[in-house]
């Protein structure tokens, strides 16, 4: 059985998370044949702002910060995958899409990272975007 789990940190208004379950399930396990453990951390911006500034030395918001705690790549998965619901409401009123299609989004880009997906350069971004499609469509 694939461990996923879902946590909050400093938000009231949780988002309804449990209904991308299964989907997050189905998706982790087409990439990953071996699952340990998978958190999924939703908070605000400025709690996403703090841990970007402490454990990255970068000075802005993001909607997505992914720590992969594996040993090495051939371990099972062990990964926290922190998600600022704040951007993730903002880009999708910016993309013009549903929250949730921007919360899948989101959350498959962390694994896509685990995977050894970038988006770097604008040729990484535009593979990224195009794989986070694939997945979100399931």
């Amino acid at each position: 059985m694939t461990n996923i789990t879902f946590n909050f940190a400093d938000i009231e208004n949780q988002p309804s998370i449990n209904k991308h379950y299964n989907w997050l399930v189905s998706t982790s396990e087409l990439l990953f044949s071996d699952i340990y453990e998978l958190s999924y951390v939703f908070c605000s911006d400025d709690y996403l702002l703090d841990i970007n500034k402490k454990a990255l030395n970068h000075d802005y918001y993001t909607d997505i910060i992914t720590f992969d705690l594996r040993d090495d790549e051939t371990s099972p998965l062990h990964a926290e995958i922190y998600i600022s619901t704040d951007r993730v409401k903002d880009n999708a009123n910016e993309n013009s899409v549903t929250f949730a299609h921007e919360l899948r989004r989101v959350m498959v880009h962390g694994l896509l990272h685990l995977t050894g997906y970038n988006d770097h350069t604008d040729e990484e971004k535009k593979i990224m975007r195009a794989k986070e499609e694939e997945f979100i469509n399931l």
